[in-house]
């Protein structure tokens, strides 16, 4: 199949990649994580067709969600690099390409096959994603919102200072939180 750079850039990106990953993340460690979200994370970052996730399946991401976790929080490169290699030790299969059956670029998989289920597809495709940016970066992928009010994970990668909140709202929230603080212990 002749694929577009649009199709290579939206589904099978490393940076991509690993942004799903933490998106996948953030929604499944949820406390009781809706399958039709999982399925609207999915469809956003590049699934094509209609995309069936069951609650069995959800259980399963979830699980490889909190694995994954791990490695959002890793301070340093080292940490990142652990967590990494023990997932790839104990959930990975034998690196190979696949265009899955010509419907896509070729590109890697590290999970048993293209039928794999959902949760080995997110921990195997999410741990090459996040060890490739570490490769890439010398540093940890992403990490953990400093914000106490949020748990979301997000990349890290960036030109400039390392980010400690997932967006500007956290981040807002968390200024004017300390400035009232300030303000109140002026006053």
């Amino acid at each position: 199949m002749t694929s577009t750079a649009d199709d290579w850039s939206t589904r099978h990106a490393v940076l991509t990649n690993a942004r799903r990953a933490a998106a996948l993340v953030n929604v499944l460690t949820d406390d009781r994580p809706d399958p039709a979200e999982v399925a609207r994370v999915l469809e956003a970052y590049g699934e094509v067709g209609t995309v069936a996730v069951t609650s069995r399946d959800v259980a399963e991401m979830r699980t490889a969600a909190v694995r994954l976790r791990e490695v959002f929080a890793a301070t340093d490169a080292d940490g990142a690099a652990t967590a990494l290699n023990r997932l790839l030790r104990e959930h990975t299969g034998p690196l190979r390409l696949t265009s899955h059956g010509g419907d896509s670029p070729w590109h890697p998989h590290i999970d048993r096959d293209d039928d794999a289920p959902w949760g080995e597809w997110l921990l195997t495709s999410s741990s090459m994603a996040l060890a490739v940016l570490v490769w890439d970066r010398q540093r940890p992928p992403g990490r953990i919102c400093a914000s106490p009010s949020c748990s979301d994970v997000f990349i890290n990668q960036g030109s400039g200072p390392d980010r400690r909140y997932c967006s500007r709202r956290c981040a807002t929230r968390e200024r004017v939180a300390a400035h009232r603080r300030q303000a109140a212990d002026r006053g």
